[in-house]
C-alpha cells in the first residue's frame, strides 16, 4: 500500500503496510503508467494516497480498493478536488474486479501489493484477466523475479508458467528498502503484466493445465514420473514426447500443454 511523507496513520503489520514515500519511486510508476483521461483505472492498496493523486489527476476518475478502514477518510480528503474517487472498502483477495468494468474498455490495474499477499492475490486478478488491459505492480523483488524466470532458472515455477501463459510479463525497475516506511527487509521492483489476446501456448482444459502445473511444481526436486503419477503414467508422458524423469523446472509452456492434453478423468 502507498501513502504520503510522514503519514499520520501507523502501518499496520497484519495487512502488510509498507508506505512508499520516495517522490521519484512515485513519478517512475506513474510514468510507466502514463494513465490518460477515459481510462478505468484501479488501485489496489492506495494507502494514504502517493500514488492515488497522480493517477486520479491524470485520468479524472479511479478506483481504488483498500481493506483498512481507518485509511479511507483520510485518503478520501487528500484526494478531494482532484477528480472523481470511487473508493471501494474491501478484500482484493476476494474483489470482483469484472463488476467495475461493467460495459467499458478494460480495466488498468496498479498498486503496491502487500507481501502477505501478493502471489495469491495475482492468481486471483489471473482469472479475471480478459476484464484487464494492463497491471502495474509493486513487489517483493523476487517473486518479480520468479514472475519473469524461464526453464533452467532457480526461481522458475508454477507463478512462472501460469503468469506467462496468459501475460507478457515485463520488469521494469527495481525498489531498495529505504523508499518505504517502515523500511521492508528486502528489495522491492516494479513490473508491468500485459494480458496477451491469445494466451501463449494452446491449451483445451485450461483447468487441467493448471493442475499438471500445480502437481509438477508441488514437489520440485521431484521427476514428473513421480510428481504427475497420479495424473499420468511413464507412457503417456513420453507419448507427450517428454522424458519422465526430467523436473519440472527445465521445461517450457509448450511441455506443460502437451502433458495437459494426456490427461483424462480429470474434472
Amino acid at each position: 500500500m502507498m501513502g504520503g511523507a510522514a503519514p499520520p496513520h501507523r502501518p499496520r503489520k497484519r495487512f502488510g503496510q509498507h508506505f512508499l514515500r520516495d517522490a521519484s519511486v512515485i513519478e517512475r510508476i506513474a510514468a510507466a503508467i502514463r494513465p490518460a483521461a477515459g481510462e478505468r483505472l484501479v488501485e489496489i492498496g492506495p494507502g494514504l494516497g502517493a500514488l492515488t493523486i497522480p493517477l486520479l489527476a491524470a485520468a479524472g476518475e479511479l478506483d481504488v480498493v483498500e481493506l483498512d478502514r481507518d485509511l479511507l477518510e483520510p485518503l478520501r480528503a487528500r484526494c478531494a478536488g482532484v477528480g472523481t474517487l470511487r473508493i471501494h472498502h474491501a478484500d482484493a483477495l476476494d474483489f470482483d474486479f469484472a463488476t467495475l468494468r461493467g460495459p467499458g474498455p478494460p480495466l488498468r490495474v496498479a498498486g503496491n501489493l502487500p507481501y502477505n499477499i501478493s502471489t495469491p492475490l495475482l492468481f486471483h486478478l489471473l482469472a479475471q484477466a480478459e476484464h484487464l488491459r494492463d497491471l502495474h505492480f509493486m513487489l517483493q523483488q523476487d517473486v518479480v523475479a520468479r514472475m519473469a524466470a524461464g526453464p533452467g532458472e532457480d526461481a522458475y515455477g508454477r507463478l512462472s508458467v501460469m503468469l506467462q501463459y496468459r501475460c507478457r510479463v515485463e520488469p521494469l525497475f527495481a525498489v531498495g528498502p529505504e523508499a518505504f516506511r517502515p523500511p521492508p527487509k528486502v528489495w522491492s521492483a516494479v513490473v508491468r503484466l500485459v494480458p496477451r489476446e491469445t494466451c501463449a501456448v494452446a491449451v483445451r482444459d485450461e483447468s487441467r493445465f493448471a493442475e499438471i502445473v500445480r502437481r509438477a511444481f508441488a514437489q520440485r526436486r521431484k521427476t514428473l514420473r513421480n510428481s504427475l503419477r497420479e495424473l499420468l503414467d511413464a507412457e503417456q508422458i513420453e507419448a507427450a514426447g517428454i522424458d519422465p524423469g526430467a523436473r519440472p523446472e527445465t521445461l517450457g509452456l509448450e511441455a506443460f500443454a502437451a502433458l495437459s492434453e494426456r490427461m483424462t478423468g480429470f474434472t
